[in-house]
């Protein structure tokens, strides 16, 4: 599988970074490219706009936002594309991540985002979602993915 980026991952600042390494050592246990970019809907939506209008023109085929504090940073992404976008909610805030799990899911027809759990659970399963949707088109990937689901199975029967 060529590294070129497939997945951005964006997160609304630094502070989500602990949250999302979670999504990362997915991608990269599967082996599939993505870039890192922190971008706020709230205190630089411009970048956020233009990261989302452009992502599909360099190659970026599946969009991962993780934000906490009630942010609608999936959602802002999802308005400007028509690539699948997967949101994180993070427990950052003193809402312990309810607020950013209701902002996120919580979206008007036509601009749908797939909500994962909140947290680090929730930021592996939006790399493994991811993973899915790319199977579709790279076999390289589903067969990565059909291991990695052997491996889960695997611990759940004791192996």
């Amino acid at each position: 599988m060529s590294k070129r980026p497939l997945v951005g991952v964006v997160i609304g600042s630094l502070s989500d970074s602990d949250t999302m390494s979670a999504c990362e050592d997915m991608l990269k246990k599967l082996d599939i490219g993505y870039e890192l970019v922190v971008s706020s809907a709230h205190r630089t939506p411009e970048k956020t706009r233009d990261y989302s209008i452009n992502a599909l023109s360099r190659g970026i085929e599946v969009i991962i936002a993780g934000a906490g504090w009630a942010a609608h940073l999936a959602g802002s992404l999802a308005s400007y594309t028509t690539l699948p976008v997967i949101g994180v909610p993070i427990d950052s805030s003193p809402l312990a991540g309810i607020d950013s799990l209701l902002s996120t899911v919580q979206m008007p027809p036509g601009v749908p985002v797939a909500t994962m759990a909140i947290g680090k659970g929730g930021a592996r399963n939006a790399a493994v979602f991811a993973a899915q949707i790319l199977a579709l088109k790279y076999p390289e990937i589903e067969e990565k993915l059909k291991a990695y689901k052997e491996e889960v199975k695997g611990r759940q029967k004791g192996r």
